[in-house]
């Protein structure tokens, strides 16, 4: 296997507790803060040439949030280190109980194409901060941010403990062949199963952001225009490439009429008469994800743009309308700038829509009476959930960001990434002597000592709580 020699150098270099110290996890957090800074303008660049993304949009999402997260970590990393004590039953008073946060070892963080700075960086920020020596995969699909890391990111970091792998399918799965001690993984469920059996074999634990049918729920109770800015922002941030943007909007017909001509004011707005000239409109990464999506606007009918240019991998901010469960637009994740509206009763018919598909990484409801997003959210189960906007739980490093179900596995960001990458060692140190408190628990057993341990063992239940 052409990686096992890396593998098992950076293995070495994490036995050797290199590490562990948090003088040098520090030394290499703040090494990442200066790739970001002196990297600016490259990563700004090499996003732009992949998909179109404007710099705005790539300095919020691949370069803020990162130093966001890094600082952080670099804020709270001595206190998140710390052995944890816990409560003590009567016979170890003495003792010294605590839950020790050890570093896995060598793990491999596998990112995607579409925030390929975001998406590496967030989990080795966590990986670094927990001790461990990490391998990045980064996606062969955004071509020049793939160069870019690869070719700058090793000036940073220590060499002998972390490493650039780059490649495409054939490399990732000769990669997966090694025995790593925790997988990321970031992407689409199909793949995300591969990366799970290969995990498998090795009993390698994993953690799977992936994605799915994001619904957003718009009640008849709402700010029309409100609405139709958020909405169209997160489905049209980043050409609609966005694992956690609204997938499709639920609504009554009579709403559906009046968010069209909000959502046509919203469109024009962000992009002016005509998004394929807007400086802040992206494209989509190749020419095999543009046919994909292109193919869905045939689901429903076209309302608002559809217009399309293979030449350079436009497609307009579409919004299909009265589009049926059965068209192809809701067989599968849009992952573009194409927002299809399905037409419901009310909001119970648009629960029972929701719970009878897979588990979406992230559920919208909007309505101006709060009892209306409490039932989306009390009634539904998803990775996260946001009400009265879009994407914006994704900001908060204080959020747990993961998916359940076909969603993904795990969580991250913030004190979450570190815990991800940490494993909770449960310890107990006892005193050598004071022998006489352990009669108890030594044959030859008598019912004098079973009284004895149930004394000092037990866990009495308190009076009953209410839950507010």
């Amino acid at each position: 296997n052409p990686y096992t020699g890396l593998v098992s150098h950076l293995r070495a270099s994490w036995l050797s507790g290199k590490t562990r110290p948090m003088e040098y996890r520090v030394a290499q957090l703040e090494a990442l803060g200066r790739f970001l800074d002196d990297k600016k303008q490259e990563i700004l660049e090499a996003t732009e040439l992949d998909m179109g993304k404007p710099s705005f949009e790539a300095f919020f999402s691949e370069i803020l949030l990162c130093k966001n997260e890094l600082n952080v970590t670099l804020n709270n990393l001595c206190h998140w280190m710390k052995d944890e004590h816990v409560d003590k039953n009567l016979v170890m008073q003495l003792d010294s109980a605590f839950i020790r946060k050890d570093p896995y070892g060598v793990v491999l963080i596998i990112a995607p194409w579409n925030y390929p700075i975001h998406h590496f960086l967030v989990p080795l920020i966590g990986a670094i901060a927990a001790g461990n020596c990490a391998i990045i995969k980064p996606s062969e699909i955004s071509k020049n941010t793939e160069r870019l890391v690869a070719e700058t990111l090793s000036c940073y970091l220590d060499n002998d403990c972390f490493a650039v792998v780059t490649g495409g399918v054939p490399e990732t799965t000769r990669l997966l062949e090694n025995k790593f001690d925790y997988i990321f993984f970031t992407g689409s469920p199909p793949v995300g199963r591969i990366v799970m059996m290969a995990a498998a074999k090795h009993l390698t634990p994993v953690t799977l952001e992936l994605g799915g049918k994001n619904p957003c729920y718009v009640s008849d109770i709402c700010d029309i225009p409100n609405v139709a800015r958020r909405v169209a922002w997160g489905r049209f941030f980043n050409a609609g490439q966005t694992c956690i943007a609204p997938d499709y909007l639920l609504c009554t017909l009579e709403m559906q009429e009046k968010l069209m001509p909000a959502l046509r004011e919203a469109i024009t707005e962000f992009f002016g008469p005509n998004p394929r000239e807007s400086p802040d409109f992206g494209r989509i990464v190749s020419d095999k994800h543009f046919r994909r999506i292109r193919a869905l606007l045939s689901s429903g009918r076209v309302a608002i743009g559809g217009q399309t240019d293979e030449t350079e991998r436009y497609i307009a901010p579409t919004v299909l309308a009265d589009v049926q469960p059965s068209d192809p637009a809701m067989q599968e994740e849009i992952f573009g700038p194409v927002l299809p509206i399905v037409v419901i009763a009310n909001m119970d018919e648009a629960i029972d829509f929701i719970n009878a598909r897979p588990r979406p990484l992230a559920v919208y409801a909007f309505s101006c009476d709060s009892k209306v997003v409490n039932q989306v959210l009390e009634r539904t189960s998803s990775g996260g959930f946001c009400g009265n906007d879009t994407l914006m739980q994704f900001a908060l490093t204080s959020l747990p960001f993961g998916g359940i179900g076909n969603g993904g596995l795990g969580k991250y960001h913030g004190k979450f990434t570190f815990d991800t990458f940490s494993h909770h060692r449960g310890c107990l140190h006892r005193n050598m002597g004071l022998e006489t408190l352990n009669t108890p628990r030594y044959p030859p057993y008598t019912q004098q000592k079973l009284g004895l341990l149930t004394t000092t063992f037990e866990v009495k239940r308190r009076g009953t709580c209410t839950l507010l």
